[in-house]
Parts: structure tokens; C-alpha cells; sequence
């Protein structure tokens, strides 16, 4: 009669427990740190194991919650030091290491007080040592390999990243290693995490890894946010089509896509064909019947503006706080990149507008806009309903460009 063995092999058996011990919630996994290192077992082995960080590891002291509002739990976050990034774990145990007299305990193991529980106790310090060591050779190739989106925040400095590529690298340039660090692995890992960017914006470690399509919908999203603002500014007649914006991927950014993949793009990004964006209406619709661009000047203010009821915009011709530096020009948003920086309404539009460029308006962001440089208005008289046709206009610039003016410091 045949007989059947159940019982695994003991390396297979090693590689299921570690997976396991890798997809580990990271509450779960501080709980298992916390409850092994506070076990008679861990005080049995305290001669021979010593508790440290691991080398380069830095810890956030102000980390706050370990939650993110994507709810997943959070790793860490990326800080900016000097020209560099750090990233900093917000627990301790995320950065644990043990080492290991590795003589002396192979020595303890063959005496008759090694127990099984402190066995199974060495077992999980090794288990912990592996997941730690493997996200902090992650978490340091990322910085490297995202850098630019991990420092901005900006989708469009994404680069397109597998997992089996990173495994590659970690191997060529991470020996040490306890473990090998294949694709499957580093997916077990970074499924159920997220990280804190520069910017406070908690993401899932999962987005580090784009693929290349995912790469061409925040493009195309982006090219098709900036030509609201090429239509108002007189640079584009009329919405992009696809054949127009697979074009200019291939012209500005060397993505080679065709018309219908931009199509099935643009359907999954839920954005309507080139008619029916022309049709909808936007904040260019919204303003018609609005005055030309006048300079914001004592003497335009007497001899243009009129003293009577109305909505106006503001428009800064020079760039705004801080818009100087490349790297922050590089971010600046849809909104901004109008150069509309306030819409307001008065019932004297003459004495609003000169109280704005005297500073004496008790809106200080935008006197600096207005100090820095020339700055031009247009305005519409209306002698009733001027505060409703502001609210109106602050909403659909919103809706256009997906953040209200710089200056509008909350909803009229």
C-alpha cells in the first residue's frame, strides 16, 4: 500500500511563512515587534542579540498618526535635506535590525536550556531583520529612481517603473541582502503600504510603480487642463483634438501614440471629445461681456474705471511669490499658470480696485502679487447682482481649472 508525505519541504516551507511575514499589516508587524522583544524568550537571547537601526535609517519625530487619508497605513515620509532626500520611518520597529553572535548562539542552540520558544523567538528577529532590511534597500532605491516626483508631487515626473526592474537593481547593488529580493516579494511588501511626500500628500507605495500607459493619462490629463488656459489667452481657437494631442506628445515628450489610443485614453480618464469640450461651458464663456485688459494704474483707474457696481478679475503679469524658482515654476498649477490671481466684485469698482493697489484692502498675498509687478484688470458693470455673478464666476473658474485664484482666500 502506498504510502503519501504531506509534510513540505522545509525550504518551501520557509518561503511561504516569509511571504506571509511580508504582506503583514504594518500595525500587525509593530504589534509582532513590540510582543517578541518584550518575551522572556527575547530576554533569554539578550546575551548573544543586540537591538539596533538600521545603518542609514532615520526616524520622524514628528510623524503624528500612522494613517494616511487614503487609508492605508503609512511608512514614512520623504523629507527634503539640503539638495537631498531622506526618508524617515514613523515607527522604530519599521527600522529595527538585530545582530546576531552568531558563534555564541549557534552554541546556546545545541545546549539543553535552548527551549522551543526561544527558538521560534529567534526565528521571528530573523523574520523581522529580512522584511526590514528589504523595504529600506526599497524605500532607498526609490528615492533614487522617483526623485523628481517624490520632491514635486507632479505626476507628470513619474517614470515608468516595474517591480521586476527593481528587483534587478536591488540585487545588482544590494548584496548584503538576507533574502533575494525578486518582483514577488517586493509586490508582497509594498501592496498595503503608503508613504508621506515632501508636500503632506500621503500615497500608495504601489503608484511608485507606473506602468507606461498610466504614465500617458496623466499627460494627456495635463495637456488637456493647459489648453483652458491657451484658449483664454488667445493661444489655441478651439480644444485639442486627438489627432492634435497625439502630436504633441510625440513632438514634446517622444511618446509615439496613436489616435485611437489617445481616444481610449481620454474615454477612460472620463474627458469628452474636442466638440463637446468647446461647447461646455467654461470660464472663457463666463466672462464675455467683460471690459479689455487694462493696466492696474492710479491714472487707468480714473480714466477707465467706472465708479459703479461690477465683478472684476486681476491678472499678474509678473510671476508671483516664489514662481521664480524653476522647480516651483515647474508645479505651478492650471489655475495659476492663467495669471488670474483675484475675482472680486465691489459696489464701486474705481475705489476697490485702488484700494487693492494701495495695499489697503487687508488682502496682503495680493498686494505682493500686485507690488511685484505690472498687473492688468478687466470688469464688468452690473448694477444689480453683482455679488451673485461673483460667486458664479469663482465657481466655474474652479470648475475649469480645478483650484480658484491664488488670492482668493475662501469662497465669495
Amino acid at each position: 500500500m502506498a504510502t503519501h508525505n504531506n509534510k513540505l519541504d522545509p525550504a518551501l516551507l520557509g518561503k511561504i511563512v516569509l511571504a506571509r511575514f511580508l504582506e503583514l499589516p504594518l500595525k500587525a508587524f509593530d504589534r509582532c515587534v513590540t510582543r517578541v522583544e518584550s518575551s522572556a524568550a527575547f530576554s533569554a537571547l539578550a546575551p548573544w542579540v543586540r537591538t539596533a537601526t538600521l545603518e542609514g535609517a532615520g526616524l520622524a519625530d514628528d510623524a503624528g498618526g500612522s494613517h494616511s487619508s487614503i487609508g492605508l497605513p503609512v511608512l514614512g515620509e520623504v523629507r527634503k535635506a539640503g539638495g537631498d532626500l531622506a526618508f524617515l520611518y514613523h515607527r522604530a520597529s519599521y527600522a529595527r535590525e538585530y545582530l546576531f553572535d552568531e558563534a555564541a548562539l549557534k552554541h546556546f542552540m545545541s545546549c539543553r536550556d535552548f527551549s522551543q520558544d526561544v527558538g521560534r523567538a529567534l526565528h521571528r528577529l530573523r523574520l523581522i531583520n529580512s522584511r526590514n532590511r528589504l523595504t529600506h534597500a526599497l524605500m532607498q532605491a526609490l528615492l533614487e529612481l522617483q526623485a523628481d516626483y517624490l520632491a514635486s508631487g507632479d505626476p507628470l515626473a513619474l517614470v515608468s517603473l516595474t517591480q521586476a526592474r527593481l528587483s534587478e537593481r536591488l540585487r545588482g547593488s544590494r548584496p548584503e541582502l538576507p533574502l533575494v529580493a525578486d518582483a514577488g516579494r517586493i509586490s508582497r511588501l509594498v501592496r498595503g503600504l503608503s508613504i508621506r511626500l515632501a508636500d503632506g500628500k500621503a500615497i500608495a507605495l504601489a503608484g511608485l510603480f507606473p506602468r507606461p500607459r498610466r504614465i500617458c493619462c496623466h499627460l494627456i490629463d495635463a495637456l488637456i487642463k493647459q489648453e483652458k488656459t491657451l484658449i483664454i489667452e488667445g493661444k489655441l481657437a478651439r480644444p485639442l483634438s486627438d489627432e492634435g494631442i497625439a502630436e504633441i506628445l510625440e513632438r514634446e515628450y517622444g511618446v509615439s501614440l496613436s489616435r485611437r489610443t489617445v481616444a481610449d485614453i481620454r474615454h477612460q480618464l472620463a474627458i469628452p471629445d474636442w466638440r463637446r469640450r468647446g461647447d461646455r461651458k467654461d470660464y472663457l464663456v463666463a466672462t464675455e461681456g467683460f471690459s479689455p485688459l487694462v493696466p492696474l494704474t492710479p491714472q487707468a483707474l480714473k480714466s477707465v474705471v467706472p465708479a459703479h457696481p461690477g465683478v472684476y478679475e486681476i491678472r499678474s503679469v509678473a510671476a508671483g511669490p516664489g514662481e521664480d524658482d524653476p522647480v516651483r515654476a515647474q508645479n505651478v498649477s492650471p489655475a495659476e499658470a492663467t495669471r488670474v490671481v483675484y475675482i472680486g466684485s465691489a459696489q464701486d469698482l474705481r475705489k476697490r480696485l485702488g484700494d487693492h493697489l494701495r495695499g489697503s484692502s487687508g488682502n496682503t498675498r495680493l498686494f505682493r502679487y500686485l507690488a511685484e509687478g505690472a498687473a492688468r484688470v478687466r470688469f464688468r458693470v452690473l448694477r444689480e447682482g453683482w455679488r451673485q455673478m461673483e460667486r458664479q464666476l469663482y465657481r466655474v473658474f474652479c470648475d475649469t481649472f480645478g483650484a480658484p485664484p491664488p488670492c482668493n482666500r475662501m469662497s465669495p
